[in-house]
């Protein structure tokens, strides 16, 4: 049959990334106790095109991921996917991300019940110049850690009580592939940043524990930006990194806010 995809265009426009994107699809991971699970997540992926094609082939994207689905992906495995795929396009430059959500068993602080914690993850990898002598690839590994944050100032002015909130850490790192990281120490590694790590439980007792940790343990938004970049500056393994940390205020109808980038 006749393919479009592969006739010429006019237009003289080199394309940067194009494919597909909101692929569902089973992913199948590795813990840090070495069990494997299957997880949930949304890809997007792409490739270069050169401005003489019209178009590249959307089915192809597809049929590399269902392939490379049942991987253990841990960083390295996701350099070999996109590898698959530019080869498989023929391309130049590739661009792999997959969305999911994680789930770890958190235990509560006082009555030491377990359940299960939900944090929004993604493995993302970059190749240029692909099978050239400056060929580069980069990983990114990325998480968001729901955390409380207890304000200082109102602590310091009230006679009694301080408002806190619920705020939010997004963390996007990168490291070299024959290096790894885990989700599970990074998460936990953010929420020691916080006034105090949230919980899928709480009884009676640990909500008065987590209450009263975070009154005793106030901090502003740039407190919480702060020491988690000094955390990410000590891991010799990081080239790079992202982070914002975003405070949904309980007294504004706003939110507080704060980023950094390093590397």
């Amino acid at each position: 049959m006749k393919d479009v995809q592969n006739q010429t265009d006019s237009r003289g426009i080199d394309i940067q990334k194009v494919g597909v994107k909101g692929v569902e699809l089973p992913l199948k991971v590795q813990r840090k106790t070495a069990e494997d699970i299957t997880i949930y997540s949304s890809a997007t992926v792409g490739v270069s095109l050169p401005a003489k094609y019209k178009g590249t082939h959307m089915s192809r994207f597809v049929e590399v991921l269902n392939e490379w689905r049942n991987k253990h992906l841990l960083g390295i495995d996701v350099k070999g996917c996109i590898e698959a795929i530019v080869e498989k396009l023929n391309a130049k430059s590739g661009y792999l991300k997959f969305e999911f959500k994680y789930f770890i068993n958190k235990t509560s602080p006082v009555t030491k019940i377990s359940a299960p914690m939900c944090y929004d993850c993604s493995f993302e990898g970059v190749i240029d110049n692909y099978g050239e002598e400056d060929e580069e690839y980069k990983f990114y590994l990325g998480v968001k850690v729901p955390i409380t944050t207890l304000c200082p100032c109102s602590k310091e002015i009230s006679e009694y009580g301080a408002h806190n909130q619920r705020a939010l850490v997004s963390v996007r790192i990168t490291y070299p592939e024959d290096e790894h990281i885990w989700l599970e120490d990074l998460i936990q590694d953010v929420e020691n940043c916080a006034s105090s790590a949230l919980y899928p439980l709480l009884k009676r007792e640990d909500e008065k524990y987590v209450t009263e940790h975070a009154y005793d343990n106030p901090k502003f938004v740039e407190d919480v930006l702060r020491d988690v970049v000094l955390l990410l500056r000590k891991n010799d393994i990081i080239d790079s990194f992202e982070v914002e940390c975003e405070s949904m205020e309980s007294i504004h109808n706003h939110s507080a806010w704060a980023y950094q980038q390093e590397g």
